[in-house]
């Protein structure tokens, strides 16, 4: 299948998913997310496929939801059939018959950091930075970003880093639980190879039938996870602090926040 936003290679048993928006740092439009949420739910029929790295071209792994195109009056977002495309792309990729990986460099960041969290392991360079920033326009994780987020750190831990939008580099998050390794500067794909390869010599049926087992326990949270994001983030984008802090983002300042 060809594609816009993405790319989708396959060699032997790994199958390499890149993001392709480099000019907006893989920030993520409405063919991107459903490119993605294609993509994804396409890999489920694929039983030669045992691993999967995700990253990102250019400067970034990805920037996250893209404003700019939430903010284009000519060509206006539709938010239902988004909100139901993220949904899609998270719960397709927990549920992947493959290993997962995720070669972080630059920024991972929303939506992009909900991706990021939901794949087995996380590989980031030392200089990457990793927010998960919806607080900052007025907006509420998405794609699972609460569920991934309080998979790995626990629900007071997550409640910190979601309410403040911290954005953490890589050994920070380390530290936290977030991730699993830090590598140097330009190393992240090839340490995500290096991973996978060592994947693919262990008996890796049986890692994915361990994954089969642990995510099957979690879908049915996920799913309500994902329902409810849905609902609240409708509601967040009619707030009056959503859209002061868009109006605060295309202005270069500070938002002022009324709780409104």
């Amino acid at each position: 299948m060809l594609y816009e936003t993405i790319k989708l290679t396959k060699e032997g048993r790994i199958a390499r998913l890149l993001m392709n928006r480099p000019d907006s740092m893989n920030a993520m439009n409405a063919v991107m997310m459903r490119e993605l949420a294609d993509c994804f739910e396409s890999l489920h029929q694929d039983k030669d496929m045992q691993v999967l790295i995700i990253s990102g071209n250019g400067r970034a792994f990805s920037a996250g939801g893209d404003i700019k195109a939430m903010l284009d009056t000519e060509k206006p977002m539709e938010f239902g059939p988004v909100m139901e495309d993220v949904s899609r792309l998270a719960r397709a990729l927990y549920t992947l018959p493959q290993v997962t990986i995720a070669a972080v460099h630059g920024a991972a960041a929303g939506l992009g950091f909900s991706i990021a969290l939901a794949c087995d392991y996380l590989v980031a360079e030392e200089s990457s930075k990793l927010a998960m920033n919806f607080i900052g326009i007025g907006l509420v994780p998405d794609g699972g970003g609460h569920f991934f987020m309080k998979e790995r750190v626990g629900i007071p831990k997550a409640k910190e880093l979601i309410w403040s939008g911290q954005v953490l580099k890589a050994h920070d998050a380390l530290s936290k639980g977030l991730i699993e390794e830090v590598t140097a500067e330009g190393k992240a794909l090839e340490q995500a190879e290096h991973y996978a390869a060592q994947v693919l010599r262990s008996p890796v049926r049986a890692k994915l039938a361990s994954k089969r087992i642990l995510h099957s326990l979690k879908l049915n949270e996920l799913e309500k996870v994902l329902a409810m994001e849905t609902d609240e983030q409708t509601q967040m984008r009619q707030s009056a602090d959503h859209r002061e802090g868009i109006q605060a983002f295309v202005e270069k300042r500070k938002p002022e926040f009324k709780g409104e």
